[in-house]
């Protein structure tokens, strides 16, 4: 792949600065639906399992068009098909990106789903036979665990990538669970969160799941060893730790080192906030079974072939991902809300801060060049209507400008009536809401409206669309990275404080504070009684 111009070196970048300060800046949505009476469809469109309308952003033709042309100038398409190729786009780390092979052969639960292939190279071919045997194992030791009355609790052990997809979609594929079967997920090295779910449990109905591709994750051994400490204890003699632990891992022999018998792995060019196609997604597939796993493999690959072959115009991850760099770099708007307005997506917000700060949160480009234009914008939110009674009043009335994602279903899995249209109709009046705003002489109840917001429309919360979606995000986090030149998919700021806190503990023990600053070391006299 030839060397990519960035953002900041390209025509495009130079007129999208005076589009913004010629329209952009003072652009009024509300004016412009006035004038235009086709601003709906051209800024809303379907792809695969998700509606998206787009109309109430402060966008308008020109500024997508040149933000077009900046994709095009930035090399986005070639960059795109050397990923889909297998080609060595983790540049720092040295490796291929090619989780979305992990879904390339699956065949949804639909008849709209066809497994057609993704553009691939030799790289990728050759990776398929393995992703094929792992999922054949991984989703056969799912039903034999499904099928397993005896087992009642599954345990999932992990952190980071291991932790928040699986969990995130164990939730908000409730619907389709095993019924008879609970499933819990300890992340954090706090004990205190463990010690709550072992309460809940029994060793001889219990399976645990660690999670770690290294098996060496601190955080994640560390509540492992504790557990299976746990287990021993509580299970007495003869207790078969094989049959009530398994390891999604690479590190065989520490895996069996640790008295485990069941593995499952994954290749490097998966990385850890992308690994919830792979065996990572076991609980997930415990959860909602071989076909409900394949159908949510179904639909991202749904929405990897629209990414892959739509034209960048009608193209939903580049329309999403460009209107994030617009966002980010022109109106300076440095966070977004995200709006579930689902219940079970309660923990969708939590799972798109590391999917996009952890890929986008970089300050210099692929070839270590500082930045002179902003990144990832803070990702934060939680469901509605919850939302509408803590912080939509600084969205609707604050001074910072916050774009607000509102994501909804046509049908809900209840059969509770009047609820579903309750919510709906919330989420439709709060985007009406921040377009519109009202006007009030006296101040306090003065709205300005003219606040951007998209909305997402799926036909349920169900496998397949719940991977459409995600994919969807993940290849808009992969547009924007792209286009600001960045490196999506290395976390090296995820490393500098795990360091530094194993020179911490054991100074914990001793009290030694030389070489630490002086405000660490006074914190850490704070803490000597207890150590």
């Amino acid at each position: 792949m030839t060397q990519r111009l960035r953002c900041d070196e390209t025509p495009a970048w130079t007129a999208l600065q005076a589009h913004y300060e010629q329209v952009g800046r003072h652009f009024d949505v509300r004016a412009d639906f006035e004038h235009n009476p086709d601003r709906f469809a051209q800024f809303s469109q379907q792809a695969p399992h998700v509606f998206a309308d787009l109309s109430k952003n402060r966008i308008d033709a020109q500024a997508e068009a040149l933000l077009l042309q900046l994709a095009e100038q930035c090399g986005l398409v070639e960059h795109r098909d050397a990923m889909f190729a297998g080609g060595c786009i983790n540049s720092t780390e040295h490796r291929a990106v090619m989780h979305y092979l992990l879904r390339n052969q699956a065949v949804a639960a639909t008849s709209q789903e066809a497994a057609a292939p993704v553009l691939r190279g030799a790289v990728a071919d050759a990776a398929m036979p393995e992703v094929n045997a792992t999922l054949r194992a991984m989703l056969a030791f799912a039903e034999a665990v499904r099928a397993d009355e005896q087992i009642t609790d599954i345990v999932n052990i992990g952190i980071g990538g291991s932790d928040l997809g699986p969990q995130m979609a164990v939730v908000a594929l409730q619907a389709y669970a095993i019924p008879g079967k609970r499933f819990h997920f300890v992340s954090n090295v706090d004990g205190d969160e463990l010690g709550e779910v072992l309460t809940q449990i029994r060793p001889h109905s219990t399976l645990f799941l660690v999670a770690s591709k290294t098996f060496t994750t601190r955080e994640t051994m560390t509540n492992a060893h504790s557990a299976r400490q746990w287990f021993l204890d509580q299970a007495g003699p003869g207790a078969d730790l094989g049959r009530h632990f398994a390891a999604l891992t690479t590190n065989l022999e520490a895996a069996q080192a640790f008295g485990i018998r069941t593995t499952f792995g994954f290749r490097d060019w998966v990385g850890g906030r992308y690994s919830m196609w792979s065996a990572i997604g076991l609980p997930l597939a415990i959860a909602i079974g071989e076909a409900g796993f394949r159908a949510l493999l179904g639909g991202a690959h749904a929405m990897d072939q629209h990414f892959l072959t739509a034209p960048l115009a009608k193209n939903l991850p580049v329309r999403l991902g460009l209107l994030d760099v617009w966002y980010r770099n022109f109106h300076g708007f440095s966070s977004r809300s995200v709006a579930p307005y689902h219940h079970g997506l309660r923990r969708l917000p939590a799972y798109l801060q590391q999917l996009e700060m952890e890929s986008n949160g970089k300050r210099v480009d692929v070839h270590g060049r500082a930045l002179s234009y902003s990144t990832s914008p803070v990702v934060w939110g939680e469901p509605g209507t919850n939302g509408q009674h803590a912080f939509f009043q600084m969205i609707h009335q604050g001074t910072d400008i916050v774009p607000v994602e509102f994501i909804a279903v046509r049908e809900p899995a209840h059969d509770m009536p009047g609820h579903h249209a309750q919510l709906v109709a919330n989420a439709l009046a709060q985007a009406q809401a921040l377009l519109q705003g009202r006007s009030d002489a006296g101040g306090h109840r003065h709205f300005p409206g003219n606040r951007p917001s998209s909305f997402f429309v799926m036909e349920r919360m169900e496998p397949v669309t719940l991977g459409a979606l995600i994919a969807l995000y993940e290849h808009r986090v992969f547009v924007s990275g792209s286009i600001w030149g960045i490196n999506s998919f290395d976390q090296w700021g995820v490393e500098l404080g795990k360091q530094l806190a194993q020179d911490i503990q054991p100074r914990l023990a001793t009290g030694d504070v030389h070489g630490l600053d002086p405000s660490t070391a006074g914190l850490l006299r704070q803490f000597r009684p207890r150590f």
